[in-house]
């Protein structure tokens, strides 16, 4: 039996639907839904981009500081302070499918919020296959845990920690909605709101693409490690934001996800940016007026209001 439901994680998991998931006619068809890099016509210059205005950061912010956060050289964070105490802070968790990038390709996400009042705080992480989504999880509430006590030494206040989080990097930003903050010593509401952007909420549909000889997505963690199966009762506003150029799995797994959380009684709104895809999307981080830096400012709003 275990052979049998090895490669069927929708099976043993105990779910029964029909068919390919969402209704897409093949693989073929599912497989181009979630291959985010081929979606664009231009892939490779988005990530030239961010890897120059990464380092154009890096030249324009002063004091950076790059700490452990735990035993691993993946285990990092990479902090910008601002430029007075007791601003509020925004922990960035990038994406790249859980199997690809580092923090330092996203620095540039610190140059709107810097310039917007914000401590920044950009998440590196472990990456499958040498290790799984779950141990991403745990790895990330750590990092989130170890800026809430010591994020007062970078002009940070402990009591405004904000999460953003771009495509796997939203689903990890989700996922820590559903932390017991009691585990870590800390207040339940330490998280005071969520932008997640162009994320992945739901992994069964993720199982069943061609990522999934990369991630080997068990039908356990489809149930503990999806955002969308470990909705509770929460304090935290989320916004869940997406280009409208996205494509149609990408759209429906966020909008699907949003309607569940306001559902369950708790806060939650969308943004959907006009003309943007899968990567133009976070262009918008790099200037203090924009469209991502704004959303942060209103989920500070709506928390503190």
């Amino acid at each position: 039996m275990t052979m049998q439901y090895q490669n069927n994680p929708l099976r043993a998991a105990g779910i029964s639907r029909p068919g390919l998931y969402g209704g897409f006619e093949n693989q073929q068809a599912l497989d181009a839904q979630y291959d985010v890099e081929n979606a664009v016509t231009n892939f490779a210059d988005y990530i030239a981009d961010y890897q120059q205005s990464s380092q154009d950061a890096r030249k324009l912010l002063k004091n950076r500081k790059v700490i452990a956060y735990g035993p691993t050289q993946m285990e990092r964070l990479t902090i910008y302070p601002a430029n007075e105490p007791e601003a509020p802070v925004v922990i960035f968790i990038h994406g790249g499918y859980w199997k690809m990038g580092i923090g330092d390709d996203y620095d540039f996400i610190a140059l709107g919020p810097s310039k917007a009042g914000f401590t920044v705080v950009v998440v590196t992480y472990g990456l499958a296959p040498v290790v799984t989504i779950p141990e991403m999880v745990r790895q990330v509430r750590a990092a989130i845990a170890w800026t809430a006590k010591n994020i007062g030494a970078f002009n940070g206040e402990p009591s405004g920690i904000f999460l953003a989080g771009h495509s796997a990097g939203a689903h990890l930003a989700a996922m820590c909605a559903s932390t017991d903050c009691a585990d870590y010593g800390l207040p339940q509401d330490t998280i005071k709101g969520i932008l997640a952007v162009s994320g992945l909420y739901d992994l069964l549909p993720v199982s069943q693409t061609f990522v999934q000889g990369s991630l080997r997505i068990s039908a356990e963690q489809i149930l503990s490690s999806s955002p969308a199966r470990q909705i509770y009762a929460s304090h935290i506003p989320m916004t869940i934001a997406w280009g409208s150029h996205e494509t149609v799995a990408f759209q429906n797994q966020s909008s699907d996800y949003l309607q569940s959380w306001i559902m369950a009684g708790n806060q939650g709104k969308s943004l959907i940016v006009e003309n943007a895809n899968h990567f133009s999307i976070l262009e918008s981080f790099k200037d203090p007026d924009g469209l991502m830096t704004g959303a942060l400012l209103a989920l500070m709003d709506t928390y503190f209001q």
